[in-house]
């Protein structure tokens, strides 16, 4: 089963923020990934932008 979880970085050990139900000696690997734009979604939520779908749609198609 793979998961995702959110971990804090504290006195040199990865602690997990989110609920885990782990057997105490239970091993995992771990990939790390840095959020790099802490509070992004709530600085950009207050922009508005007007969108060409058609534009979007042809941009989409092209990236397949």
């Amino acid at each position: 089963m793979s998961r995702v979880i959110k971990v804090r970085y504290e006195k040199g050990v990865l602690r997990p923020i989110d609920y885990v139900e782990f057997s105490e000696g239970e091993e995992f690997e771990i990939v790390v990934i840095k959020r790099a734009f802490r509070g992004f979604r709530e600085k950009a939520g207050k922009y508005k932008f007007e969108v060409n779908h058609d534009v979007v749609e042809e941009f989409v198609e092209e990236r397949r």
